[in-house]
């Protein structure tokens, strides 16, 4: 089965596990031990800052399929000719601590701009939290009929939970899995769910109607790749009580 066999495979299923490093996490050491914890772990693939010394890197290190993430199109040129599977538009999370905000018609435009470049690479675009729900539909539908393959949530930053524990998780991962409830019945290409999404709200996300998950700080931040190996099994683990099958992509 090829890399990207596997991914679709995981997507048909319902138990897709994307971890990731950080958009804009160009520190060799720490992408490095959360690929191979990613990897040991069981994920089923791996999205790294848009950077062809890093694909390169983690393509020396695994055999996951890769996504690089970025908001300039074209940075993802030389990335999927140093050997990235997949290109993803999004993980907006690190910029909106920066003030900088993403609005439909830039993320459209971004996705047009892509497409245009890169017309066969498996593409997916993040839509931003910061629309509202009705309005990250309409988008997720115009992104579709522009070319994702792959549609991703998000929402944890704006989200404020008041509880510690597991009802403060489930509340810190509300916003990205009402928008996984309601993409998924607009558009007929994967969802995948990320933000703010832990072990405990993982298969919440698969009975929303994602197709799986993304899950970054939660892993990225910790400190040891024991832990970082830990968490991700956490995740494979709630994933596999919860398989479906609904797409082919």
């Amino acid at each position: 089965m090829s890399i990207l066999s596997q991914l679709h495979s995981a997507l048909a299923q319902g138990r897709a596990l994307k971890v990731i490093s950080g958009l804009n996490n160009f520190d060799s050491d720490r992408v490095a031990a959360v690929v191979k914890a990613a990897d040991q772990g069981g994920a089923t693939f791996v999205d790294i800052a848009a950077d062809p010394n890093l694909v390169r890197l983690v393509r020396s290190l695994t055999n996951l399929p890769i996504c690089v993430s970025a908001v300039e199109p074209e940075l993802f040129v030389a990335c999927v000719e140093a050997g990235a599977d997949l290109i993803e538009i999004g993980n907006f999370d690190s910029f909106y601590a920066q003030g900088r905000r993403f609005e439909a018609a830039e993320v459209l435009a971004l996705t047009e701009a892509t497409r245009k470049l890169l017309p066969t690479v498996l593409l997916s675009v993040t839509v931003p939290h910061i629309l509202e729900l009705d309005q990250q539909v309409q988008l997720a539908e115009a992104l579709v009929n522009a070319g994702a393959d792959i549609i991703q949530t998000e929402g944890g930053t704006s989200s404020q939970p008041a509880h510690a524990g597991t009802l403060g998780l489930i509340e810190k991962a509300a916003p990205t899995l009402a928008a996984a409830y309601e993409i998924s019945r607009a558009v007929d290409v994967p969802v995948l769910c990320a933000s703010g999404l832990s072990n405990v709200t993982a298969p919440m996300a698969i009975a929303a109607g994602a197709a799986g998950i993304g899950v970054g700080s939660a892993i990225n931040k910790l400190s040891s790749e024991i832990e970082m190996i830990a968490v991700v099994r956490s995740l494979v683990e709630a994933l596999s009580a919860v398989q479906t099958s609904r797409y082919m992509v």
